[in-house]
């Protein structure tokens, strides 16, 4: 089990994306490629953004600190 599993934010990510699938089945199926499919990948991106994050943060202080330094950047451009 890698560490990010082990995040509640992580696990209520996962079971959102399920929900989310779940529930598009429903949907027309000419949405299948266009808001059936953003919703799909704008949920799934969720967890997957978190499990990067989490890895970033733990390979150690100074990657850490350049992400920090990367988002304050990205905050200054918006």
């Amino acid at each position: 089990m890698f560490k990010f599993e082990k995040l509640d934010v992580w696990q209520k990510a996962t079971d959102f994306a399920n929900v989310v699938y779940s529930k598009t089945k429903s949907f027309p199926s000419d949405e299948h490629f266009g808001l059936t499919n953003q919703m799909r990948r704008a949920a799934v991106s969720v967890s997957s953004n978190i499990a990067e994050g989490s890895s970033r943060i733990s390979r150690g202080r100074i990657e850490s600190t350049q992400l920090m330094q990367t988002r304050r950047r990205k905050s200054c451009y918006a």
